[in-house]
């Protein structure tokens, strides 16, 4: 097993001696059966040696004994069962039962290191939110549940695990990831060897990423928004009755983590989209739409104009935007070649920003 960056438990505990807010750690794979759950107990036990007062709050051992044992003496918080769906289950980035006091569990977590309490759990890179199309378009496997990036930005220390494909399988085949009986299911579905690789690429890509980041980060207030305006500000342009919204909001995601910048996601609102003219289904998506947006740490705006386009390019002129994110029009192309669209007139009149067109999936998202 190889840890791309192994931080030494005492690491986390000089944090946590700084701290007033919790802090958190989030250990970081590629699949099931990497070693994140059973490096986080070493830590756990470690960390108690040190005389941190340690409780588990949940632990998915998936029937593995090795890990099952690891738990050993540590404190575990008891635990209400609740079923929802025939399901029960707890991980970081499960959505909650309804009547919880958080939609997602990683809202959880967030509101204990806000109360003081520090930290430590893991997930596996194609949870999040931003890779969820490239994970489903490269391995066809559907992701159901995700956190958005900037949970993984929060986060005060990222441990990536490492295995490779070869070995993860070989510990597959023999027993030490699922029981018996899930083996051969998993070989033909998600532990395909093609989908452990893109997986693992991933994961390897997002660590790299993360470092550059860090390691070009300007200093200083002054200094990080003369280095945001270097690069130029990234913005999503969203129709108010996008059904493939999604698509750009995840786009935008990435790119603005990329450039380490921020970045915007803008609607504009004519006299024909007014509350009271758009049905409640295009209103309630439009709202869901701004709200994924906020969660994946972007500035919603509300621009309000009969001309799009210069709504659109006066707003990312006056913000410093250098990217303007769009989606590919469906418009029939003799409608196109009659009155030029949005997109067209963008591509025109953009000519100081760099324009991308996301080419998009054949059918909406549900």
């Amino acid at each position: 097993m190889i840890a791309v960056r192994r931080a030494r438990p005492e690491d986390f505990l000089e944090l946590v001696g700084r701290a007033k807010r919790g802090r958190l750690k989030l250990y970081l794979g590629f699949a099931a059966g990497v070693g994140k759950t059973y490096r986080m107990l070493e830590e756990a036990h470690a960390l108690k040696r040190r005389g941190v007062d340690v409780v588990i709050g949940f632990i998915e051992t998936h029937g593995r004994a090795e890990t099952a044992a690891l738990v050993g003496e540590l404190e575990v918080v008891p635990r209400t069962r609740v079923e929802y769906r025939g399901v029960a289950i707890d991980e970081v980035a499960h959505t909650n039962v309804p009547g919880s006091r958080h939609r997602k569990r990683y809202q959880d977590v967030l509101a204990l290191c806000e109360a003081g309490i520090n930290v430590i759990c893991a997930f596996n890179v194609q949870h999040l939110e931003s890779l969820k199309d490239l994970v489903e378009r490269a391995t066809g496997v559907v992701v159901r549940e995700t956190v958005p990036d900037t949970f993984l930005k929060q986060a005060d220390q990222v441990v990536t695990m490492d295995l490779t494909v070869e070995d993860l399988l070989e510990r597959l085949r023999a027993g030490k990831i699922y029981a018996p009986e899930k083996v051969a299911w998993a070989l033909e579905h998600f532990f395909d060897d093609e989908n452990l690789k893109t997986l693992r690429e991933l994961v390897l890509r997002e660590v790299a990423e993360s470092v550059e980041r860090s390691a070009t980060k300007p200093k200083g207030d002054a200094a990080e928004e003369r280095g945001k305006a270097a690069v130029g500000k990234v913005m999503v342009c969203m129709a108010s009755h996008s059904p493939r919204a999604a698509w750009l909001l995840r786009r935008g995601s990435r790119m603005a983590g990329r450039l380490s910048t921020d970045w915007y996601v803008a609607y504009v609102e004519t006299p024909e989209e007014a509350p009271d003219r758009i049905g409640g289904a295009a209103q309630r998506h439009l709202h869901e739409n701004i709200a994924m947006a906020r969660e994946l740490g972007a500035e919603v705006v509300r621009l309000k104009s009969r001309d799009p386009v210069a709504a659109i390019l006066d707003f990312a002129r006056s913000r410093g935007v250098g990217h303007l994110i769009l989606g590919r029009t469906h418009r029939p192309r003799w409608k196109r070649m009659l009155r030029r669209d949005i997109t067209q007139r963008l591509l025109d009149e953009a000519t100081e920003m760099d324009v991308h067109v996301v080419a998009m999936q054949e059918r909406p998202e549900p």
